[in-house]
């Protein structure tokens, strides 16, 4: 199972954040509270792809919601955070994906704290119900917490593990006849200061580095497609991917599968 891990003096290892087994979902130790994580729930996408594509779909929104409050029985946590991408269509919010967000927050079983993705602009006027944090990024206790489509806060850097959205990761996984299919997947690895003192325009050693771990979270919404982090020529979509990120990265399945170092899987 994908876990980030930090030590204690005793040497002995505490979770920080560990996935739900199957669900593209986490639980994260915060100190004083435990939060429920997923990523990009992308709330009224069948509206937006009709919209956007002319692609019509039945509304899975019972199905999503069911399933975020089923995960936020299984572990009872003191707050959920969504890393971005709450909802899908850009802008103010449409009527049935209003009502989807509202019927959502009716039924779990804990606050929610949103940190607000490229899709996000209207959210925090339209629900007086959601935390919505700056886009910079939250860290709570030594979790951080990103979408990921812009520059993480230097607080949030600080954190021993940061978790982001925004990528949807995905791996194409390939069967001796040739035939494929792709999969959601973790990516794992520690963060390289090098393009954040760039982008501060500081010298590496002035960070104070203390090498985060990077959780990239799959998406939560099983339509909205994703990046192939081990295709070929495929591009990220964060300002700080793949640079920031460690050649030793690793990929994990939903179920807990170690694929090993995403770049050849």
């Amino acid at each position: 199972m994908l876990r980030a891990e930090r030590g204690s003096a005793q040497g002995d290892l505490t979770v920080l954040v560990e996935p739900v087994p199957g669900e593209p979902a986490a639980v994260a130790d915060c100190g004083t509270e435990r939060a429920l994580v997923v990523a990009d729930y992308h709330a009224g996408i069948e509206a937006g792809l009709r919209y956007e594509r002319g692609v019509e779909l039945r509304s899975d929104a019972d199905g999503r919601r069911e399933r975020l409050r089923a995960l936020g029985d299984r572990v009872s946590p003191d707050r959920v955070v969504v890393l971005g991408d709450l909802v899908h269509r850009i802008g103010d919010p449409g009527e049935g994906e209003h009502d989807e967000v509202a019927a959502l927050l009716d039924a779990l079983p804990a606050p929610l704290t949103l940190v607000p993705g490229n899709h996000d602009g209207g959210v925090a006027d339209a629900y007086d119900r959601i935390e919505v944090v700056d886009s910079g990024g939250l860290r709570l206790g030594d979790v951080g917490f990103v979408h990921g489509h812009t520059w993480p806060d230097r607080a949030v850097l600080g954190a021993e593990t940061v978790c982001m959205g925004h990528e949807h990761p995905q791996v194409r996984l390939e069967d001796e006849v040739g035939g494929g299919r792709a999969e959601k997947a973790w990516l794992r690895g520690r963060l390289s200061p090098d393009p954040f003192a760039d982008h501060l325009g500081v010298v590496p050693e002035s960070l104070g580095w203390t090498t985060p771990e990077l959780v990239v979270f799959p998406a939560f919404n099983d339509r909205s497609g994703g990046t192939w982090i081990n295709a070929d020529g495929q591009t990220f979509l964060s300002p700080f991917l793949p640079d920031g990120l460690a050649d030793d990265a690793e990929a994990y399945l939903l179920d807990g599968t170690r694929l090993g170092a995403y770049r050849r899987v």
